[in-house]
């Protein structure tokens, strides 16, 4: 490969902020709830991270789970985010809002790159779910998206590489494309290889198992999929490691 490729981790917490960085992680995307896709993180999270990190630090506006059809009242919200994330020295953000249609909400959108300015602009992975991915691509180009992630409209990224390579093809240097979802130190090489991606997204998470010595295991707080609520999703700063030193430069 002729130059490193960036490694950006996807974290959902301090401590998964902090293993991302011992890995070498070049960038991560601050956000909350990984169980649901990713929501907008908190201040305090975000501040933290920036006293204890020195890479950059992409942070998630997205109000809610479920789709990226969002109301004025939430595109509101976001609004509200980004001053609040740019105040607290965030370096880039990651949003981006659909039409009932599929299509690419472009002034919602807009709005939102507005108020995010000077930083750069990731459009997340409701282009995964858009009608048309190579519509949207120029949909994105037009707006002046810095980057594009992408599962290349697919389950995990490795089975969405062909639709990768024709997307990168496709942009041909005009907006960044970072594939992600399902990414890991087995399969990233071969996804760089196969695609002509000079960036890659992943959470490179690992169970964490609690250190409660007393249990209540009949009582269960959240409503995520039937997991114990001793354990929890937290990057591998090792796994990072790995990613980190497989797509170096030899």
């Amino acid at each position: 490969m002729p130059a490193p490729v960036l490694v950006e981790a996807c974290v959902d917490s301090i401590e998964s902020a902090l293993a991302a960085a011992r890995g070498g992680a070049h960038r991560i995307e601050l956000c909350a709830n990984l169980i649901e896709g990713g929501t907008t993180p908190s201040a305090g999270t975000l501040a933290v991270c920036r006293a204890r990190l020195d890479i950059p630090i992409f942070v998630l506006i997205r109000p809610r789970g479920g789709d990226f059809l969002f109301s004025a009242a939430e595109c509101a919200v976001m609004l509200e985010d980004i001053r609040r994330a740019k105040q607290a020295g965030a370096q880039g953000c990651v949003t981006g809002v659909l039409r009932a249609d599929g299509e690419i909400d472009v002034d919602r959108t807009r709005e939102l790159m507005d108020a995010a300015r000077p930083l750069q602009v990731t459009f997340h992975r409701a282009f995964d779910v858009c009608r048309d991915g190579s519509r949207a691509l120029e949909t994105l180009i037009a707006l002046g998206v810095e980057r594009v992630l992408s599962s290349g409209q697919a389950a995990t990224a490795p089975e969405g590489a062909e639709t990768i390579a024709r997307l990168v093809r496709q942009a041909a240097g005009r907006i960044g494309v970072l594939p992600g979802g399902g990414i890991t130190p087995a399969n990233v090489a071969a996804l760089v290889r196969a695609t002509g991606v000079t960036q890659v997204h992943l959470t490179g998470a690992a169970v964490h198992r609690s250190a409660m010595t007393f249990r209540a295991e009949r009582v269960t707080i959240g409503n995520a999929p039937p997991r114990s609520e001793y354990d929890w999703s937290v990057t591998d700063a090792e796994q990072i490691r790995q990613v980190v030193t497989m797509l170096a430069t030899p």
